[in-house]
């Protein structure tokens, strides 16, 4: 999602494309993220644009921060909209949004009680969060 000051003009859309990103003071994640600055830049190429961040963040309350005393824009996971002080705001991406996959790994050997309680609420997890997308 995009997250930019609440009184940005691009707030004033209900979707943002990546060309609208253009020209724009763009806060970015740094390497400290791998996979999500991967799958940023990744996606800014796919989209056919390029643009150079201004500032890196190594945490999201960073890119917050630096999103709201900049007055720029950056892409950040949706969880990031539960955090946003009155000062910002998020808009989704048009089109085919950039996401990073979640796995779970473990050793089915282990037969921790807490294991188990999590791996038989996996599907309702799975199902609240692709209701919730759409």
């Amino acid at each position: 999602m995009v997250v930019l000051p609440s009184g940005h003009r691009l707030a004033a859309l209900k979707a943002i494309s990546p060309q609208d990103l253009v020209g724009e003071t763009f806060v970015t994640v740094s390497y400290t993220a791998p996979v999500l600055r991967v799958v940023i830049d990744n996606y800014l190429k796919r989209s056919g644009i390029n643009i150079t961040p201004a500032h890196a963040a190594d945490h999201v309350t960073m890119g917050m921060s630096l999103i709201a005393s900049t007055g720029g824009v950056g892409l950040l996971p949706a969880y990031a909209q539960n955090f946003l002080p009155s000062s910002l705001t998020s808009r989704p991406l048009k089109g085919d949004a950039p996401t990073v996959e979640l796995v779970l790994g473990y050793k089915k050997s282990n037969e921790s009680p807490i294991l188990k309680l999590l791996l038989s609420r996996i599907d309702e997890l799975v199902a609240r969060v692709s209701k919730k997308s759409q």
